[in-house]
């Protein structure tokens, strides 16, 4: 046995030797050679490393995107290349208000979409005229981007331009360079026009077609006079193509390295999508990737999606590559400002979410704000990038780890000073003078010098003398958010539990969030069972489907009276259904030191047993019976072919004496809101009687749940609702429930 034991070891020290007479140089690339085994492909994965330009992205953490166009004034996402210029009647711009909520959110710098897929530019180009300089706004003079960047210098932002390599006009236009067929010949960069020389004596030539020649005269406007540009944002999006045309990237890669040595440029080897554009995020997000091959020659990087980083991952890969993830998604739903109404916004609670969920999970966040036809972000919409910066600032701006000193190296304030957890056999105990009260925990690897290693680790607090476990995770990379329940302790430790090689921790700090307990919403099903949750933003524009409420409220706790008490701390806590056949229910949420709003619902009598006895004619899937379907999401609609009155009538299964009734209008449009009728009753449903009629004022502007009491109870079985006016003159009547209360 110890000599079968000797052999591997043996073969073990050979490989360290090996490892130690060839060591790897940190970089942003490794090549992966033939005959590399498993352990060398995981000790290169632990060299690969950000480049500078990489690292400074990485700092920025919380970025805007502002699209802004005629589409903006023609209320579509994607344009059609054909829009007459004067369709952007921009009046008024202040570029300066939307820099301030930007900077106010914690933002660091913005992307612009200079040009968008329509081809309709924003800046005062020397080489089309199909853009503001055809526009009314400022008389043809005017340039968006020159006043947007002034006030990214004056606000201290640093800016970005997304330049769509798609272009609609181009395409549409009969003397369009997109697909054109034009053959490759050598071009002077930046082609000369007269009465407009650049101050950037700088020129290229290039072997390229048309299309490339306009691309990249642009290119360099843009880089060369609106002052530093720290990113270059290109998508993949091609809503037509034409001719064949193919982009000359490694030119404008040329370009861009030239001109613009501080700017990284998403969607190739600098920054990737995340692979949504909802805010969805990875719990294991990596920067070191397998590729194909070569980055510095590959013309096209894949959309990534799932696993992309894993050990697994790495086995298969020629190239290992550093490709930081940047998560985008809009503030509203859609790229582009339509109205302000039916286009919903995002609440703080998603935003800060998703900001905790990407910055706290080794990506950057681009929010997109799109400025309205007043030239200004919505009231709104600033309005939630205050709140979302508050939080940031009231969080993260207090590490309460200070008087901490040991282990040093990751408590000081030098980014590039470290820990090596291994020499603390992967177990790293930071020991404060004082108890501090935290529910949140953040940890940075030293990614600029040692990569991104971590695999597994977790999160202990001393709590009544015992360690307990309080949080866990995967990766880390830049920085990773613990987010966990409140808990009191002067002690931490920190554990690594699987790395690829000796793990290094650049900065530790802890902090706390203050909670905000959100709104209670309630729901009942057919057969009485009361469902309470908080109130899920109605924010519908491609949902990641994340729980940001459960996220940001780890201490929530529920609690519910039926007595017609208000909930307190001592009430019932709610952690599964109640039962009630009727009655009013009230809820609140409670956090460690805070109490939400009350919510209180009355719930009539239950549907299960009741059967439609009579309606008006409806509208094919819009039956009757949805009127009472206890699913508010739902509803009956009758025709509109003939006019009011339209009624329904109901039998409840046994007598009750009634003494209110409850009206749910449907809110997916505007018809059908039922302003005026009358209730009736009958003995057998046959012959009725009319009892009592209502009036519900303002449905449209406000299409809530309206309530009617009776004068006197109604002792009936059978019940017929009869709707005799529409509101804003509707023919029809639409219910998305009824309810009938019993006391």
């Amino acid at each position: 046995m110890k000599h079968l034991f000797i052999l591997p070891l043996m073969l073990f020290a050979l490989h360290i030797t090996a490892w130690a007479q060839n060591p790897i140089t940190p970089s942003n690339t490794i090549k992966i050679n033939e005959g590399d085994t498993p352990e060398d492909i995981i000790r290169k994965a632990a060299h690969v490393v950000p480049t500078p330009n990489q690292y400074e992205y990485k700092k920025l953490e919380f970025t805007g995107f502002v699209h802004f166009g005629p589409n903006t004034f023609t209320r579509m996402e994607w344009g059609n290349g054909m829009e007459d210029p004067k369709i952007f009647d921009l009046q008024n711009l202040d570029t300066d208000q939307w820099c301030r909520a930007m900077k106010a959110a914690g933002m660091k710098l913005v992307v612009f979409t200079a040009k968008h897929h329509d081809g309709f530019v924003l800046w005062q180009s020397r080489y089309t005229e199909h853009g503001i300089m055809s526009s009314p706004f400022r008389e043809g003079k005017g340039d968006v981007l020159k006043e947007l960047s002034a006030s990214c210098q004056k606000y201290g932002l640093k800016l970005g331009v997304y330049l769509s390599p798609a272009d609609l006009y181009q395409i549409e236009n009969p003397e369009g360079l997109y697909g054109n067929l034009s053959k490759y010949s050598m071009r002077t960069i930046p082609r000369a026009v007269e009465g407009r020389p650049f101050s950037n004596k700088t020129t290229f030539e290039f072997e390229v077609d048309d299309y490339n020649e306009y691309f990249l005269n642009q290119l360099f406007e843009l880089l060369t006079e609106y002052g530093p540009v720290h990113e270059v944002w290109f998508d993949g999006a091609h809503p037509k193509r034409k001719g064949g045309q193919k982009y000359n990237y490694p030119a404008w890669k040329k370009l861009i390295r030239t001109l613009a040595p501080e700017a990284v440029i998403f969607g190739r080897e600098d920054v990737r999508w995340c692979g949504n554009e909802s805010g969805g995020t990875r719990k294991t997000e990596w920067d070191i990737v397998p590729l194909p091959g070569d980055p510095k020659q590959m013309l096209k990087f894949p959309d990534m999606h799932g696993d992309i980083g894993s050990r697994e991952k790495l086995m298969d890969a020629k190239y290992l590559h550093y490709l930081p993830a940047e998560t985008n998604t809009s503030i509203r739903e859609g790229w582009f400002y339509r109205d302000e109404t039916s286009q919903k916004v995002r609440n703080a609670d998603d935003v800060f979410d998703i900001y905790e969920r990407s910055v706290g999970g080794n990506s950057t966040f681009l929010l997109n704000i799109p400025p309205n036809r007043d030239g200004l972000f919505s009231p709104e919409d600033v309005a939630v990038l205050e709140e979302t910066g508050n939080r940031i600032r009231e969080t993260y701006g207090n590490d309460l780890l200070q008087g901490a000193t040991d282990p040093a190296e990751m408590l000081d304030n030098d980014e590039l000073s470290f820990v090596d957890a291994s020499e603390f056999n992967n177990q790293l105990i930071v020991e404060l003078p004082q108890t501090v009260t935290v529910n949140r925990f953040v940890l940075m690897e030293a990614i600029a010098t040692h990569s991104q290693r971590i695999e597994e680790h977790a999160l202990d607090a001393m709590v009544e003398g015992q360690w307990k476990e309080i949080a866990s995770g995967t990766t880390v990379g830049y920085k990773k958010i613990l987010r966990f329940p409140t808990v009191s302790t002067d002690k931490f430790r920190i554990r690594i539990l699987k790395s690829r090689l000796n793990a290094t921790l650049s900065k530790v700090s802890a902090h706390y969030y203050k909670s905000r307990p959100p709104q209670i919403t309630m729901s009942r099903n057919a057969t009485g069972e009361v469902t309470l949750a908080p109130k899920a933003d109605d924010f519908g524009w491609k949902s990641h489907g994340i729980d940001a409420t459960g996220n940001l409220n780890a201490d929530m706790e529920i609690r519910y009276t039926l007595d017609g008490s208000t909930p307190s701390k001592t009430s019932a806590i709610y952690d599964s259904p109640i039962k009630v056949k009727s009655g009013e229910v009230k809820a609140r949420a409670f956090s460690s030191d805070q109490a939400g709003s009350e919510t209180s619902v009355r719930f009539g009598l239950l549907k299960n047993n009741w059967q439609l006895v009579n309606a008006s004619s409806s509208k094919e899937g819009f039956e009757a019976g949805k009127a009472f379907d206890d699913q508010a999401s739902t509803y009956w609609q009758s025709d509109n072919t003939s006019v009011h009155p339209h009624s329904v009538s109901i039998d409840l299964g046994t007598v009750q004496s009634l003494t209110g009734f409850a009206y749910t209008p449907q809110t997916q449009h505007k018809e059908g809101m039922m302003e005026l009728g009358s209730i009736y009753t009958s003995k057998k449903g046959k012959k009725w009687k009319k009892v009592t009629s209502f009036e519900f004022g303002n449905l449209i502007n406000d299409p809530v749940k309206r309530t009617k009491a009776f004068d006197k109870p109604l002792k009936t079985r059978y019940i017929k609702i009869v709707s005799e006016r529409g509101a804003g003159g509707s023919n029809s009547v639409a219910v998305a429930e009824l309810d009938f209360f019993v006391d």
